[in-house]
């Protein structure tokens, strides 16, 4: 089969791997569609082993992973089931299911790993697309207990979204106990933050998008945000204030990253605010006692979402309609890959996409 790899230093390549086959307790899915997300960005522009640095991931070698391996990237996988191995419960999945594939494995028997976060797993974690082989590929090997069924009202598209970005989005609004009594504002309106504002707006939410791209501004509005804010042009904390009364918003969530947009979701909400830290990338630097003890703020930090909450965040978009494909500005074959994250480096569409 064909697999891409990330090489650094902007590069990638699609190789040729052997045909997985399922051993107990697994399934091989072949992909139908598989999402490109901004993290995969570190990967393209550093290498696959200078970012597994960074992460901090160990005991790599007890894995059978050197710096030299080559591990197939992408980690938005979603497509039909082809084959299960031994011991699967027909009942549950079978051969032909459309579904979904959570991108973390862990030991399976600590408290995070059977409470559905097994990205916090006491053992270490292992992302596909990261330690595992990934879904930018024409198949890929997984537990079954990783398998999410694809509700029939989601495209495959729909389904890669809410694998990490959109999935990534729910998770954070839960952590922030949102409702439609809350307003929210949203910093960096890429596909995570669109999907913040598209969820929260079908949750009844007034919604605040700001970013420095005026086209991902320009956007947001199809998103349901209700104010769209170019940072690059106004104070997006004192554009808040005016258009709140001089009260600012509820809730706040960073999908930016960096320091800047960090300070601005903090100090644009209000008293008792809430923020949810969700971009990857710089620090949280603010005055403690100004910024937050006096505010009585709450700040919370949200690594995507558990394995139950990519569920119920599917069964949310079915039921409230929410159009997770117009997120997907890009559609690729696995053949334009050095294309496709040359295109996507720029960072000024929408999400991209490969499908099968």
């Amino acid at each position: 089969m064909r697999g891409m790899v990330f090489m650094g230093d902007n590069k990638v390549e699609v190789l040729d791997f052997p045909d997985p086959t399922p051993g107990p307790g697994e399934a091989v899915v072949e992909m139908k569609a598989s999402g490109m997300c901004g993290s995969d960005l570190h990967f393209y522009r550093h290498g696959m082993a200078e970012v597994i640095r960074m992460l901090g991931f160990k005991d790599l070698a007890s894995r059978g992973i050197s710096e030299d391996t080559l591990i197939i990237g992408g980690h938005e996988p979603c497509g039909v089931i082809a084959a299960v191995g031994p011991g699967v419960d027909g009942k549950t999945f079978k051969v032909g299911d459309r579904v979904m594939v959570f991108h973390y494995e862990g030991c399976s028997h600590c408290d995070h790993c059977r409470t559905g976060w097994t990205q916090l797993c006491d053992h270490g974690a292992a992302p596909h697309g990261v330690i595992k082989h990934g879904g930018h590929a024409d198949y890929i090997k997984v537990p079954v207990s990783s398998l999410v069924h694809l509700p029939e009202e989601l495209s495959f598209k729909g389904g890669a979204a809410v694998s990490c970005g959109t999935g990534t989005a729910y998770g954070a609004l839960l952590r922030l106990d949102i409702s439609a009594r809350d307003t929210l504002a949203v910093y960096g309106l890429g596909p995570v933050g669109l999907s913040a504002a598209q969820l929260a707006a079908a949750m009844g939410v007034e919604v605040f998008g700001i970013d420095i791209n005026p086209e991902r501004v320009a956007r947001a509005k199809d998103f349901g945000v209700a104010h769209a804010i170019n940072a690059g042009d106004v104070d997006p904390v004192e554009e808040i204030f005016k258009l709140t009364g001089g009260k600012g918003v509820s809730c706040a969530m960073d999908c930016a990253g960096g320091e800047v947009p960090k300070q601005q979701a903090v100090r644009s909400t209000r008293v008792w605010g809430k923020i949810a830290l969700v971009a990857v990338g710089g620090s949280l630097n603010v005055d403690g006692m100004k910024d937050l003890i006096g505010k009585q703020r709450t700040v919370i930090g949200s690594y995507t979402f558990s394995e139950v909450g990519m569920k119920d965040c599917a069964h949310f978009i079915a039921r409230h309609g929410v159009d997770v494909d117009k997120q997907f500005t890009d559609e690729w074959k696995l053949a334009q890959a050095a294309d496709a994250y040359a295109d996507f480096n720029k960072q000024a569409g929408g999400k991209g996409v490969f499908l099968f």
